[in-house]
């Protein structure tokens, strides 16, 4: 807003204690579950109330330090500490911001800041919101102390989106693929008449509202495009009888076109006889040997009865 001089936010340092996952499946002593391979996993613990509540992580180039958001407006910045071996070890540096909003200013509102997923482009952080559906863009660097510069068109219309299943995914796609560079959006669970997810491409040569077949009663809680251009999907299920489970599947990026209906191969499934929780954020990189791999953080709901946790893959060719 003109006039308004945007207020100080603050980041403040969290001290994390991090435990180490072994084994993904207790009990066993396999690795390699559908195309991924299980290379380690923290369960991540603080003593401070800010942390939690974790969304979404994307890494930056240097694949050692993160930008992730937390659903109740803050921002979660951090690097990841890695042995001698290049084993994940634990998490530093950690801080937690308030995002700003439009108004310069903190607000503690969850119907207003409830973030989801962010994603980078050249010199911008996209952030989606669900309840207020948005996708507002924030200057990188400055991202901690600066409100949104702008709000994308989304293109889904708001009627079409649910308050508390809206816009769970935002990413941008790789510039040399079919989508140009184009952020990409994804609702959690906001479904057509054919009982599938609505999702757009925002910008560029296959602009347009497409949807994500829907199988089971996953939601799709993240995504992340792979450095070969397609992109995967995390997904959650949750009942009172079967607990929490997870799924990632993988979209062809060629697939996804104006009111095309995309499906994909199944990568993973686990339940709760594996080292998951509420799995809500993932990212993917190219490691040093040439493989790709996939990083997932949860969001433990600031539960004591919850987990905050890391995993991380490599996917199998």
């Amino acid at each position: 807003m003109l006039g308004v001089a945007p207020a100080m936010a603050h980041a403040a340092p969290v001290a994390v204690t991090s435990e180490r996952i072994e084994t993904f499946h207790p009990g066993s002593s396999e690795t390699v579950f559908g195309r991924l391979e299980f290379l380690v996993g923290l369960v991540m613990k603080s003593p401070d109330p800010n942390f939690g509540g974790w969304s979404s992580i994307r890494l930056r180039p240097d694949q050692t330090h993160f930008v992730g958001v937390i659903d109740n407006g803050d921002w979660i910045t951090g690097a990841l500490v890695r042995d001698a071996a290049g084993r994940l070890a634990g998490i530093a540096d950690v801080d937690v911001t308030p995002m700003l909003a439009k108004s310069g200013r903190p607000d503690a509102r969850k119907e207003k800041m409830d973030a989801e997923s962010l994603a980078f482009r050249t010199g911008e952080v996209l952030v989606s919101f669900e309840r207020v559906h948005r996708v507002d863009v924030y200057p990188d660097p400055g991202f901690q102390t600066s409100p949104p510069k702008r709000t994308l068109s989304k293109l889904i219309p708001d009627a079409r989106l649910k308050a508390n299943k809206g816009l769970e995914t935002v990413v941008v796609a790789p510039a040399n693929g079919p989508l140009a560079g184009s952020p990409v959006i994804v609702a959690e669970e906001s479904l057509n008449a054919a009982g599938d997810n609505y999702a757009a491409v925002l910008e560029g040569p296959r602009k347009g509202i497409f949807y994500v077949r829907r199988h089971g009663a996953f939601d799709i809680s993240d995504g992340t495009f792979l450095p070969s251009g397609d992109l995967v999907l995390l997904e959650r299920s949750f009942s009172l009888l079967q607990g929490v489970a997870i799924r990632l599947r993988l979209i062809r990026a060629d697939d996804i076109r104006p009111d095309a209906t995309v499906d994909g191969e199944e990568l993973m499934v686990a339940d709760l006889s594996y080292k998951i929780d509420n799995m809500e954020g993932v990212d993917a990189f190219h490691a040093a040997d040439g493989s790709t791999h996939l990083v997932l953080v949860s969001d433990n709901n600031n539960s004591f009865l919850q987990s905050n946790l890391m995993l991380e893959f490599r996917l199998k060719d």
